[in-house]
């Protein structure tokens, strides 16, 4: 065994490395998730069209949580700020954008009974998604240890070199 240890090293470090970045994928996920709470996050994944270059919320505007339910956006050019609300808008949160011409509010709604139904729904499919990457992951590091195995003439019943 100690002979099959060394060369299946790459194996694991990279199955470990795929299955840590699917689960940082859906810790960000869960985090982007709207829940009846604010939170700066929720911001992230929108793109703002900034000059015809579509760019990311974190780099037009700072954003900040001044109550649990309340989010401002700020941008560093005030030009920005139609593109920023529009991109609010447009986005799959479902959130209104109030622009009193300096910074953006958003108020965040309270959660009703059918919204904790459907994201209630929403976490399972997500987490399952995920699950089935992370089995993915395992399966084919599991296909690719057992290829060496055999290529080194390794016997899994007897655990001995043949």
């Amino acid at each position: 065994m100690s002979n099959i240890a060394p060369s299946l090293q790459p194996v694991f470090k990279e199955a470990e490395d795929k299955m840590k970045k699917s689960i940082d994928k859906m810790i960000q996920e869960f985090s982007s998730i709207r829940s009846g709470r604010a939170t700066g996050n929720l911001l992230d994944h929108i793109k703002v069209d900034y000059y015809g270059t579509m760019t990311p919320m974190k780099q037009v505007a700072a954003v900040s949580v001044p109550d649990g339910r309340t989010i401002e956006v700020k941008p560093w050019d005030v030009g920005a700020l139609h593109a920023i609300e529009k991109a609010i808008s447009m986005s799959d949160l479902g959130l209104t954008a109030n622009n009193d011409g300096k910074l953006i509010r958003i108020v965040i709604p309270t959660l009703t009974e059918e919204r904790r139904k459907e994201m209630v729904k929403v976490v399972r499919k997500t987490s399952e998604d995920f699950r089935v990457a992370v089995r993915n992951d395992r399966r084919d590091a599991m296909e690719k240890i057992k290829k060496a195995e055999k290529r080194q003439g390794f016997d899994r019943r007897s655990k001995k070199i043949r």
